[in-house]
């Protein structure tokens, strides 16, 4: 299968002209080792199982071999050579100078500690599956950094082609590289489903080497489903679990902290300025896959169900859009936020730039939700625009001031063109939208 550029090189690119190692974390199976090997031009593959012995050998008795070879090397899967970590992070403190060098990929499943950190030689980065934009399903013609950094820039009459079964049938594949290989839609279907039983099965337990109850972790993965893309609190995600589990918070807790090490389920922080003083903001964490096909697999539903049921395809797009957004924003070393008072003020996410620049982005399915969704978010900037009136209405004794935001941004699953509201909300299409 010909290779796919991914948005993570961006990233990669800007790391390797600043380490001398990168190590490359993720979910299994999202295009780890293959996005390394194209950029190496020696690959070690501990993996391989006809080299996997002598490779092993070497990495035991004198692992600075492997270092003569051209460079950059690829070791994959170097968790089953674990010397190789302190051999490179050696190496790196004698040439501090020779960026670049070195990549490491490995399976998620299986956690192993260093007697080293490799802080400043060795960096991470973190990878996540594929989005619209990456497998072909969104034309790429609106840049999200775009809409933020320059004023003048317009994409209005652009058009989207993709078709709301179309975005039913990707939230249930999901954006594993693998279904890209694959000609037959179902077959496609199948390996999220296959990745999802793996988890509960084998990874949950294998990630640390304890054995842990298959039933659990599946039954903690099904209630996460119901209530992805949402701020349940941890209780009642643990009491659909114990409606039909003997099993203890504090057992489930250990179970959500591995799933998490696996790269299963992730929390998106929420924004806290304090943009009203008597204001109570709702801080608590929204929870989502990195990928809305495992938690589609964890409810046994397939593309044809969301015929019936377009308010649970909301909260699996919204996943899916958070998904696509956290890829984006790392690739220009953003943040994706979200955020809820008591007064009912919200954004589905807001992306934050380092530079302080952000945009507070609604999330809808049908374009009959657009109005709302602008309605809201000009609310939103009118009260921090409020905010620093009252804030500097005394000289003397001036208090905290917010940025306004740069942009206001509704994603919408449906909307077929690409268009600036009269207010200056911007509509993107999903299938138009890149990093």
């Amino acid at each position: 299968m010909q290779h796919i550029k991914r948005v993570v090189d961006n990233a990669l690119d800007k790391k390797a002209e600043a380490f001398n190692a990168i190590n490359i974390v993720g979910p299994k199976g999202c295009g780890k080792t293959r996005t390394a090997k194209e950029r190496c031009k020696t690959i070690i593959e501990f993996q391989d199982e006809e080299k996997r012995d002598g490779y092993l050998a070497v990495a035991q008795t004198s692992p600075k071999l492997f270092l003569k070879n051209p460079k950059p090397i690829l070791f994959d899967e170097w968790q089953d050579a674990t010397k190789i970590w302190g051999t490179i992070r050696k190496d790196c403190d004698d040439h501090p100078e020779n960026v670049g060098e070195y990549y490491l990929t490995g399976s998620s499943s299986k956690k192993v500690e260093t007697p080293h950190t490799g802080t400043g030689r060795i960096t991470e980065v973190t990878m996540l599956p594929m989005t619209l934009w990456e497998t072909g399903e969104s034309n790429g013609q609106i840049s999200l950094s775009n809409i933020l950094t320059d004023e003048s820039y317009d994409f209005d009459g652009v058009l989207s082609s993709l078709k709301l079964e179309d975005l039913f049938f990707t939230v249930c594949r999901g954006g594993w590289p693998r279904c890209m290989a694959l000609k037959n839609n179902n077959a496609k279907l199948e390996i999220a489903k296959d990745y999802y039983k793996q988890i509960y099965l084998t990874d949950i337990s294998a990630v640390d080497g304890v054995k842990r109850n298959p039933e659990w972790a599946r039954s903690l993965m099904w209630s996460y489903a119901r209530n992805m893309a949402t701020k349940a609190k941890k209780s009642k995600i643990f009491a659909d679990v114990k409606a039909t589990q003997n099993v203890s918070d504090v057992t489930l807790d250990s179970y959500v902290q591995k799933l998490e090490e696996l790269f299963v389920i992730r929390d998106i922080d929420a924004w806290t300025p304090q943009i009203r003083s008597k204001t109570a903001i709702r801080s608590g964490k929204k929870h989502i896959f990195v990928d809305p096909s495992i938690g589609m697999a964890a409810l046994g539903l397939g593309p044809d169900y969301f015929n019936n049921d377009l308010d649970l395809f909301g909260h699996a797009f919204e996943n899916l859009v958070l998904r696509d957004l956290l890829v984006y924003a790392s690739a220009h070393n953003a943040r994706i936020l979200h955020y809820t008072d008591d007064t009912g003020l919200e954004a589905d996410a807001i992306y934050q730039m380092a530079d302080g620049r952000y945009a507070l982005i609604e999330i809808k399915t049908g374009e009959n939700k657009i109005p709302d969704a602008e309605k809201s978010l000009l609310k939103f900037k009118e009260v921090i625009k409020k905010h620093n009136e009252e804030a500097s209405k005394n000289p003397e004794h001036p208090r905290a001031k917010y940025r306004e935001p740069s942009a206001l941004i509704v994603i919408c699953a449906t909307a077929t063109m690409g268009y600036t509201t009269d207010s200056g909300v911007k509509i993107v299409p999903i299938g138009c939208l890149k990093d």
